[in-house]
């Protein structure tokens, strides 16, 4: 009776652990041509910039006045 629950559990347990690992990434697209893709939604600050994580890693800022519009990335 054991190994009857203990597989199931343990299959929860990873699909579980595997679809929390996915994030949304968002397109913010500038007003000179540049399509920048951000890994996680980008937060606005009140000293006009927009902050996002790129691809590497790394926090990075923009200028909100230098983006054109932000969309979200279809999976």
């Amino acid at each position: 009776m054991k190994k009857t629950l203990i597989i199931p559990l343990a299959a929860l347990l990873a699909v579980t652990a595997l679809s929390g690992c996915t994030r949304t990434s968002y397109a913010i697209h500038t007003t000179d041509g540049r399509t920048i893709i951000s890994d996680g939604k980008p937060k606005e600050s009140d000293a006009g910039l927009l902050g996002y994580t790129d691809a590497n890693g790394d926090k990075q800022q923009i200028n909100k006045s230098e983006v054109e519009k932000v969309s979200e990335v279809p999976h």
